[in-house]
């Protein structure tokens, strides 16, 4: 079994915030990041696609066409928005990074040609990053 990253960075401005819950509920589950004026983040994506390699490419994956699925289908989305109010696969979900990544699997599981999806990484800040391989 092999494993192909392909690693992108977008920027983009999240509020998290519950409407479920009053404006002193959220600020004490979420702190600083559920100001009502927004925060931002520069992400760094990782998608990896397993598989084994075609014999007569020698590929996984031609990383060139990842790299198309990626910016096409979540980068294009995502970079320089704000993920509340302008990214349609985020609607109506809490822009956690760990929502972020299921979202972002949900856009890329069923656009990968060759190998599998197998993972989703998103890096919020240098010290953070989350995990997503399926469900």
């Amino acid at each position: 079994m092999f494993f192909v990253t392909r690693r992108e960075i977008f920027s983009a401005a999240h509020r998290l915030y519950n409407p479920k819950f009053s404006d002193e509920e959220n600020e004490r589950i979420f702190g600083k990041c559920s100001n009502p004026n927004w925060h931002g983040h520069n992400y760094i994506l990782e998608v990896i696609v397993a598989g084994e390699i075609n014999p007569e490419t020698g590929y996984l994956i031609d990383l060139k066409l990842l790299k198309e699925i990626i910016i096409k289908n979540i980068i294009d989305k995502v970079d320089h928005k704000n993920l509340n109010t302008e990214t349609d696969f985020m609607s109506g979900i809490i822009p956690t990074a760990e929502n972020i990544a299921a979202a972002v699997w949900n856009q890329l599981v069923d656009k990968i040609p060759d190998g599998k999806l197998y993972s989703v990484k998103i890096y919020e800040t240098e010290n953070n990053y989350f995990e997503y391989r399926g469900e």
